[in-house]
Order: C-alpha cells, then sequence, then structure tokens
C-alpha cells in the first residue's frame, strides 16, 4: 500500500539528551506527519548544561548514508544542523549540487547553549561560502546571524549580506533579544521583512532551534503554502516550548509531543 508520507533527510548530531539533534528532528517530523531520513554528523558528549566534546563522522560514511536512502526513496527536503567540521560541509555541498530542486533548510549551529563552539569562524566561513548559495531557509537566532555576518552593524544588514550569498530566506529568531515579546522576522530577497510576535517563555530551552529547523522542513516538505510553513513551524516550536520541562540541572527540553493527552 502507497502512502504519502513526506520524506524529510536530516543531517543532525546525536545528542545524549534527547533534547536536541537528530532525535529532536525525528520527534517534531513524526509530530507533524512526516518520515525522518537521519543522517547523523557527529557524536556529541553533552548534557542540558553544555557541549563538552564532538566527533564528527568520516565525511565518506556521511555521503554514502545520505546516498544511499536517496536512491531508495523520495526525499522532499533537507535539514542541517550540527556540521562537527569544514569537511562534512564539502561533503554536503557536493551532494546538494547534484539535488538542486530538493529545498534546504539550514541551522546555523556554531555554538552550544552553555558557550561550547563547534568549529568557531572557520566553520561559519565554510556554511557561508558553501551551504549558504544553496540553502532555502535559513533558521539563525540573533546571536548567530552576527557570527555568520561578523561585519555588519545591524541584524537587517546581517541578513540582508547573507541573502546576498544566494540564501533564499532568512528566518531570524529573537529569543536571545532583550524584548519583552519574541519577534522573529522573516527576510526574502526583493520583498518586505515579514515579522511574527509570541509570548516570551519563562525559561531557556535545549533543542529550540533544531525543533524549529525540522518543523520547517517538514511543513515545507508537506507542499504548504511557503508563508503559511513558516507560520505552522513557530507555532509547532512554540507549543513544544510552552509545554517542556526540566529534566536535569540546565534548560528545560521541548516537549514536541504535547498533542498526545494522554494520561499514563
Amino acid at each position: 500500500m502507497l502512502i504519502n508520507k513526506p520524506v524529510v533527510m536530516c543531517f543532525s548530531g546525536l545528542d545524549p539528551t534527547g533534547g536536541a539533534g537528530i532525535q529532536a528532528d525525528i520527534e517534531t517530523l513524526f509530530s507533524i506527519g512526516c518520515h525522518c531520513a537521519p543522517i547523523v554528523t557527529c557524536l556529541t558528549v553533552q548534557n542540558s548544561q553544555n557541549a563538552l566534546s564532538v566527533t564528527a563522522t568520516n565525511p565518506a560514511l556521511l555521503v554514502q548514508q545520505a546516498r544511499a536512502v536517496l536512491e531508495d526513496m523520495p526525499v522532499q527536503c533537507f535539514k542541517i544542523g550540527l556540521l562537527a567540521d569544514v569537511q562534512s560541509v564539502e561533503v554536503l555541498h557536493t551532494l546538494f549540487k547534484d539535488y538542486p530542486r530538493i529545498p534546504v533548510v539550514l541551522d546555523p549551529v556554531i555554538s552550544a547553549g552553555g558557550g561550547f563552539e563547534f568549529g568557531g569562524q572557520e566553520m561559519a566561513d565554510a556554511l557561508i561560502n558553501l551551504l549558504l548559495p544553496l540553502t532555502t531557509v535559513l533558521t539563525p537566532n540573533t546571536e548567530e546571524i552576527r557570527q555568520l555576518a561578523p561585519h555588519a552593524d545591524t541584524l537587517d544588514a546581517c541578513a540582508n549580506e547573507l541573502l546576498d550569498t544566494g540564501c533564499e530566506h532568512i528566518l531570524l529568531t529573537g529569543t536571545h533579544a532583550a524584548t519583552t515579546q519574541v519577534e522573529n522576522r522573516l527576510y526574502s530577497t526583493h520583498q518586505d521583512v515579514v515579522l511574527y510576535d509570541w509570548p516570551r517563555l519563562e525559561f531557556n530551552y535545549h533543542g529550540s532551534g533544531c525543533t524549529l529547523a525540522a518543523a520547517v522542513a517538514g511543513y515545507l516538505a508537506h507542499d504548504s503554502d511557503f508563508r503559511a510553513a513558516i507560520q505552522q513551524a513557530q507555532r509547532f516550536t512554540w507549543e513544544a516550548l510552552n509545554h517542556g520541562c526540566r529534566l536535569g540541572f540546565g534548560q528545560h527540553l521541548p516537549n514536541r509531543s504535547f498533542w498526545n493527552k494522554q494520561k499514563f
């Protein structure tokens, strides 16, 4: 029996807390009716407070995982999370050039919430030069966008600089800004900026960026109208955070199955 369930291929790290990384992608996509094809880009040592170390998947193995699935399943969207070295960026650049019609959602994970850096400026430069020109939607927070465009003097200037690389859209999240409401901004080439206001939640969350990027990829894979997909992804993420809980000593973890009301 043929089931019309969109496939999203996710390139993400393995987070042993289960709050972020590939598990966040799988949970998000399952919740919005997609199938996740998970490609593990790296192994991390981390908890809800900070990351401690990261070990990249061998680049050849990384691309072999992806090509094996792409030759077998109809992938509707790519989602990129944590990449641990420049070689991983290079092999994904080559892979995506072979599949130019598949949209790419990029969550530019440059550092952990606790401050641990994943590659620093060398990684940022590789993302800018190799992946941004192939990206459909970039989903940075305000700190990440400043790292990607360090010489720009405003957030708008940062976004415009990155759009000039060939990136089609940027969904800039405002959770790190000192504002009463969370203001997210959607930038698109030659279009007005679209603003989204969300109630600011009380806590900090481990895996919020992964959840948002995976949700964007999932709704795009469903062939949703682009603006509707962006709105739905933000709504899903906000609800997951609002229903989250603190399982360790650090940040809260999103509850991406908030829709399941069953009591145990």
